[in-house]
């Protein structure tokens, strides 16, 4: 088995302490278990890690798969244009992933789009500082149905396990954006519903009450980062794991999770 790491990761610009200055100190629970899980991220040594991203490029009826071989991107729109990553992709994953879609009739389609999105870049700047020559793959969820995400999920664990590689996944994505009555999408009060059940049931490792959410809750909440987690729990499905909530807060209106899995 070819994967030795797997987390949820939130993706606010403000944890870069370029562009969040002292508004840091707000979300420290969130910097200090990012830390953390970067500590566990090195310990496994990983050599490719995906990425699955709400802010990647969205295809409303097909997963994508960004195919360029180097992808690299900054914090310019958020005013930093001076934190720059940049990765190789790995092809091997990426063609492996592809093939096996064709075979299954999975909606899989290559994104020809080399600019990595602060999906993606916020939780790599935490995470792979001290992992040199790591292979990045970058993977959009879509809008298809959250069994069919799960599913997706189980597509990709059978092309980790043939993968040469020790591969990390990481679901980047934040909770209800609708927190507080000064929250980026307006206040509901099932934001919270939603950011607490989603948190219990993924420390019960119910996941098939996950994929029964109301639709309703999910809706009001306000949420980007359900079909990222769903996915990996997909990934995780013949895996004996234990989920770690690390930590968990909102101080702007928007749900922060950070969780790691350990097998």
């Amino acid at each position: 088995m070819t994967l030795v790491f797997s987390s949820i990761c939130p993706h606010p610009p403000l944890l870069i302490p370029t562009i969040g200055g002292p508004e840091l100190e707000k979300i420290s629970s969130t910097v200090k278990a990012l830390e953390k899980l970067n500590k566990e991220f090195v310990q496994t040594k990983p050599e490719t890690v995906v990425v699955i991203s709400p802010h990647a490029p969205t295809l409303s009826q097909a997963f994508g798969i960004v195919k360029p071989k180097i992808l690299s991107g900054n914090f310019g729109q958020f005013g930093d244009f001076g934190t720059e990553l940049s990765f190789e992709t790995d092809q091997e994953l990426i063609k492996d992933i592809l093939d096996d879609a064709k075979k299954e009739k999975m909606p899989v389609q290559a994104l020809d789009y080399s600019d990595l999105d602060h999906g993606t870049l916020v939780p790599l700047y935490y995470l792979t500082r001290k992992v040199p020559k790591l292979k990045l793959v970058v993977i959009s969820f879509t809008l298809l149905d959250l069994p069919t995400h799960f599913q997706f999920g189980q597509m990709l664990h059978k092309a980790i396990k043939h993968a040469d590689e020790r591969i990390a996944v990481v679901a980047s994505g934040d909770l209800s954006h609708r927190l507080t009555f000064d929250a980026p999408a307006g206040y509901s009060p099932r934001g919270k519903e939603f950011d607490e059940k989603l948190i219990d049931l993924l420390k019960k490792n119910d996941v098939k009450s996950i994929l029964n959410l109301d639709p309703g809750l999910i809706e009001e909440a306000g949420e980007c980062g359900l079909r990222s987690i769903i996915v990996l729990l997909g990934i995780l499905d013949k895996i004996d794991y234990k989920p770690e909530i690390l930590s968990y807060e909102g101080p702007f209106g928007v749900g922060y999770l950070v969780a790691n899995f350990k097998f």
